[in-house]
């Protein structure tokens, strides 16, 4: 019995796993192994080629297949492959009579009269391309309907290109290419994510090498905030192809948005090596620069960004939005001209408007700044969605479900960790600096903005048949319910942890109005109120151009209704959690550093410790926009900033006098 055929086959079949699990090293290894002993076997010599090309060896892979082809010179696949490593060098014109050749040789060949017609475009022969793209078609009735679905999807026809794919996976139903293009045509209309995510993860189960698939994949669960599977995917990605900055970029992205900043910058260290000249990915690494205290990289990082793309609005915000930074007048003069172009997309309009004024507030000019920032948010109202009286209307139902009788009545019932320090109230009203603070003691560690208090708040109800949710939900929640809610939210936190310390910070300002549910859930949770004078609150929110949400700071009549709303729901919270909750005044801790530190650290039953009274010498990464600031000691340069723009704020006076009444001296006075 002649076993050869059969050693030869398994031998093959191993080397094509192994490049299968991107494992080229060993597929080269096990392929020169048999070799040794069989040196005339092409196909192995073929499958070492691939293996060579996929370590990036492009000259030693030209070099195997020249000689496979002249041991065995009817082999159409060696021809095909020696052309796309040629094609991998940009050597079209010698790539193109090759996969003339394969085809001649077998011209059922799946993918050769694509990859023809793509050598040939590449070369400027339109016509000749335009034929071999058709041949490419047609030899396959399922892929002419994918690319009828892809024409039709690009026409704007979405309902039909959907069609087109469903039509083809009905026929064959592991069709990779229509499972990623109806995720695709899913993912476009962002109202299908589920669906979209399904048909990748099938597209991936049945060709794990599919790299297009995957990255798609990475994207598709960003959108769903699903930042840890992400990582993972645009991992993957990056192991299929190590030299395609897209999925360093993707992978950037998602350590950025799971908030693993150093990670993140050196996956976008590694986009950037690869390629250098992609003005967002530059700026993206601006960001976590920033994050982790690297100002000097940051901005070298954001003008190369400005060098490829004078026009890219977001990069002057960023660099204004250090604070502690001012622009060159050279980049005052470049942004006032950019504003006068005719052809500047909204986006970079306002975001030239919103750096403009940064930079006339640096030099004092207090009534021109006010234009832009004025003229910013304006534009900015037009482009987001914020309906005050729903949110009045969620806020009045949250107050008459965590009535007082309520929280009497669930006192001491949720998951009894302490964990937690949550730090709330209104953006840009010094909730970073009390974070800072408390995350420079030893026993706590600083997170960031957590999105799980939300995330678990919209999940109650969301199978009820009855269609009521959060907050009226919660009333028929059983204890063990409230206890597994706020285990659970203690489960998906350790995501965010870096430490063993036994304490953390959540610092999501907009938690306020979930400060009951916070309690009922986790009633040793500690709840600290940021609180500063109103109309620098809203002031600072005003000057502030968020990357996402807070889409109440863009008018100013927003702004006041929304401040009133916060204030209205803390004096609820403090009337049925008497003692529970620690208002800290921005303008007092500035100017009475000590005593408001050993306030802080009684009421979260901490040791006080020197540390936290140099939180600016904390080298932790801070995501928001005071980043630069809390990098600072003390200062009290922004007390009473309202005053410079006193002229333009009547409304918010007649809005929200009540208030700056109740408020302490050093807040009403701040900034005289």
């Amino acid at each position: 019995m002649n076993l050869m055929p059969e050693i030869k086959n398994n031998s093959l079949q191993q080397a094509i796993e192994f490049l299968r699990s991107n494992r080229p090293l060993r597929a080269e290894e096990l392929c020169r192994d048999y070799l040794i002993k069989h040196q005339g076997c092409t196909h192995h010599m073929r499958l070492l080629g691939h293996s060579l090309i996929a370590q990036n060896r492009l000259i030693e892979a030209e070099e195997q297949l020249k000689f496979a082809i002249e041991l065995d010179p009817d082999f159409p696949h060696l021809y095909e492959d020696l052309a796309s490593i040629l094609s991998l060098q940009s050597r079209f014109n010698e790539a193109i009579p090759l996969f003339e050749k394969a085809i001649a040789l077998l011209p059922t060949l799946p993918h050769a009269n694509k990859k023809l017609g793509e050598a040939l475009a590449a070369e400027g022969r339109g016509e000749d391309a335009d034929l071999a793209f058709e041949e490419y078609i047609e030899q396959n009735s399922d892929r002419a309907d994918v690319i009828k679905g892809i024409e039709l999807q690009r026409a704007g026809k979405h309902d039909d290109a959907i069609a087109a794919f469903r039509s083809v996976l009905k026929r064959s139903p592991d069709n990779i290419n229509a499972l990623r293009h109806l995720a695709g045509a899913y993912w476009q209309e962002k109202n299908n994510f589920n669906d979209a995510e399904a048909l990748l993860r099938r597209a991936t189960q049945i060709s794990a090498s599919y790299y297009e698939a995957w990255h798609m994949l990475g994207c598709v669960l960003m959108e769903q905030n699903k930042y840890l599977d992400a990582i993972k995917t645009f991992k993957k990605c990056t192991s299929l192809e190590p030299k395609n900055a897209d999925g360093w970029t993707g992978l950037g992205n998602a350590y950025g948005r799971a908030m693993y900043p150093e990670k993140s910058a050196e996956a976008f260290e590694q986009s950037l090596a690869i390629k250098p000249d992609a003005p967002h990915v530059n700026t993206s690494y601006a960001h976590e620069l920033k994050t982790i205290g690297d100002q000097a990289g940051a901005l070298k990082a954001y003008r190369n960004a400005i060098k490829l793309r004078p026009d890219l609005g977001e990069v002057y915000w960023s660099m204004a939005n250090l604070k502690v930074f001012k622009f060159e007048n050279e980049e005052v003069d470049a942004m006032k001209a950019q504003l006068q172009q005719t052809e500047l997309s909204e986006t970079s309009q306002i975001h030239f408007n919103f750096a403009l004024a940064k930079s006339l507030e640096d030099v004092k000019d207090y009534d021109s700044a006010w234009h832009y920032y004025h003229q910013g948010n304006q534009k900015q109202r037009m482009t987001v969605e914020h309906d005050p009286l729903e949110m009045e209307g969620r806020n009045t139902a949250i107050k008459n479900t965590f009535s007082q009788t309520f929280m009497i009545e669930k006192k001491g019932v949720g998951h009894s960790a302490p964990d937690p320090i949550f730090i709330v109230g209104l953006p840009r009203s010094g909730s970073t600096l009390i974070e800072q603070i408390i995350a420079s003691h030893s026993q706590v560690e600083g997170t960031s903005e957590l999105p799980i208090v939300n995330k678990i708040s919209d999940h109650i109800g969301r199978y009820r048949n009855d269609s009521i949710r959060y907050p009226e939900a919660v009333a028929e929640l059983r204890n063990k319910d409230l206890v597994a809610y706020g285990k659970q939210y203690i489960e998906e936190s350790q995501r965010h942890r870096m430490t063993n310390k036994p304490f953390f910070t959540d610092k999501l300002p907009n938690n306020f109005s979930h400060v009951g549910f916070i309690k009922t859930i986790l009633p040793n949770a500690k709840i600290i109120n940021a609180r500063r004078h109103p109309f620098d609150s809203c002031l600072g929110g005003y000057k502030q151009l968020f990357g996402r949400g807070q889409n109440f700071t863009y008018d100013m009549f927003d702004l006041a209704h929304y401040y009133k709303e916060y204030d209205l729901m803390m004096k609820h919270w403090h009337g049925v959690l008497p003692g529970e909750i620690l208002d800290v005044h921005y303008e007092v801790t500035v100017t009475d550093l000590e005593h408001q530190v050993r306030q802080i650290l009684d009421f979260c039953n901490l040791p006080f410790e020197e540390e936290c009274l140099r939180f600016y010498q904390n080298e932790r990464a801070v995501k928001t926009a005071s980043s630069e600031q809390v990098r600072q000691p003390i200062y009290t340069g922004a007390l009473g900033k309202w005053r410079r723009y006193e002229q333009h704020l009547d409304l918010w006076k007649d809005q929200l006098g009540y208030i700056i009444d109740e408020l302490p001296e050093a807040s009403r006075n701040a900034g005289l």
